[in-house]
C-alpha cells in the first residue's frame, strides 16, 4: 500500500464536508453528513480554529490535530449530538446565515465558523 503524503496547500483547497473525509481517508455515513453537513463544517471550524495556531510550526502534527479534529466532530453527530436551538439562531447574524468559508462565506471573517 502506497502512502500519500497530504499537505496543507491540499487541506486549504477542500470545500465540501465529503473532500474532508476523503482527505484524511475516514469512513463517514453519507446520510448523516447529508443531514448535518453544515453543523458538522461549523463546529470543525470553531474546533480547529484555536488549534491551528497551536501547531502552525509543525505540518505533520497540525494535519494529525485536524484529522483528529473531524473524528471528534463526527463522533460527536454520530453519537447523537445536536446543536440547540439557540445555537442554530445564533448562526444567523443581520439576517444572514453565518458559517464556515467552504459553506456559507462570510466576508470579513477568516473563517465565519
Amino acid at each position: 500500500m502506497q502512502t500519500i503524503i497530504k499537505s496543507l496547500d491540499e487541506f486549504y483547497e477542500l470545500t465540501d464536508a465529503e473532500d474532508y473525509f476523503d482527505f484524511f481517508e475516514l469512513e463517514y455515513d453519507q446520510s448523516l453528513v447529508n443531514v448535518k453537513r453544515f453543523h458538522i463544517l461549523r463546529e470543525y471550524g470553531s474546533l480547529i480554529e484555536t488549534g491551528m495556531e497551536n501547531f502552525k510550526d509543525d505540518e505533520s502534527r497540525l494535519l494529525d490535530f485536524l484529522k483528529f479534529s473531524l473524528l471528534k466532530v463526527y463522533g460527536d453527530f454520530k453519537n447523537g449530538y445536536a446543536p440547540s436551538a439557540a445555537d442554530v439562531w445564533n448562526m444567523f447574524k443581520d439576517g444572514k446565515l453565518g458559517g464556515c468559508m467552504s459553506c456559507t462565506p462570510v466576508q470579513g471573517n477568516s473563517c465565519g465558523c
